[in-house]
């Protein structure tokens, strides 16, 4: 069975758009300046935030990446060592399912979304539900998963994340038979099992089914993790794929200020 928490990094590092490492770039500093005042005292910055907090996933991330993006002029890619940071948002940190989360993609990706979803001032489906001191618990991704159920969740969301970046790849037509070798062929070089590369290539063959993906989708904050991740697969440059984007959010029940802002965390244009 394919470990699509890991599959996740290898597949973004593999497969970004030209300027997507500019775009994770953007968001990092994004979260940076501005997660730890939405959090609040849910789990400060820095990893010092305890269990259920910031810094369980996203905290120590950005602690890291700190002196770096700290240091960026206004394109954070210029950035002397940010290459080292983002290999640490893709990597994982671990084989298991809860270590290859921890540092991984997801936590940046949730990221995004809980931070458009407060600025936008939308009550996504399936918040975090109150703790036992009474205080809203953060959703996962910026948490770690504490159960068996909800470390199967992470590695679900995860799967959907890799399905949405293959789905905004098609939108403009089908993917070739080389590209899919060479896709195929990355995500081998990049040591992921015989599981992963044949599941990747059946979804790649796919024919592509937006309504299908979507019926997938359990949470319009799962959903805003999938299209933070499309803008990082494509370029965002044909009619096609801007269609796509607009019809996914549609689909998905997006709120439009929502969209706004996971632009905005990208430094994509709307």
């Amino acid at each position: 069975m394919a470990n699509f928490g890991d599959l996740l990094g290898s597949f973004i590092q593999s497969n970004m758009a030209q300027s997507g490492s500019g775009r994770m770039g953007n968001a990092l500093q994004d979260l940076q300046a501005n997660l730890g005042r939405m959090v609040g005292g849910q789990g400060g910055q820095g990893g010092q935030g305890g269990q259920g907090g910031q810094g369980d996933m996203l905290g120590s991330l950005l602690e890291m990446a700190k002196g770096t993006l700290g240091n960026a002029s206004q394109s954070p890619m210029q950035a002397g060592g940010l290459g080292a940071v983002l290999g640490s948002v893709l990597g994982g940190g671990g084989k298991s399912v809860k270590g290859a989360m921890t540092g991984g993609a997801l936590a940046m990706l949730a990221g995004i979304a809980y931070k458009a979803f407060t600025e936008a001032g939308q009550a996504p489906h399936a918040s975090g539900a109150p703790t036992a001191s009474g205080a809203s618990e953060l959703p996962l991704g910026l948490r770690a998963p504490q159960t068996a159920a909800e470390e199967q969740a992470m590695e679900n969301t995860a799967q959907l994340v890799i399905k949405g970046m293959i789905n905004i790849a098609k939108s403009d037509g089908q993917v070739s038979v080389e590209e899919i070798q060479r896709i195929v062929g990355k995500i081998e070089a990049a040591g992921m099992g015989a599981d992963a590369q044949e599941w990747l290539m059946t979804e790649l063959r796919q024919p592509l089914n937006l309504d299908a993906f979507v019926a997938e989708i359990p949470s319009q904050e799962v959903a805003a993790e999938v299209y933070a991740a499309s803008l990082l697969a494509v370029e965002v440059d044909t009619p096609q794929e801007q269609d796509y984007l607009r019809r996914f959010a549609e689909k998905a029940g997006l709120h439009p200020l929502v969209v706004q802002h996971i632009h905005q965390s990208l430094g994509v244009a709307v």
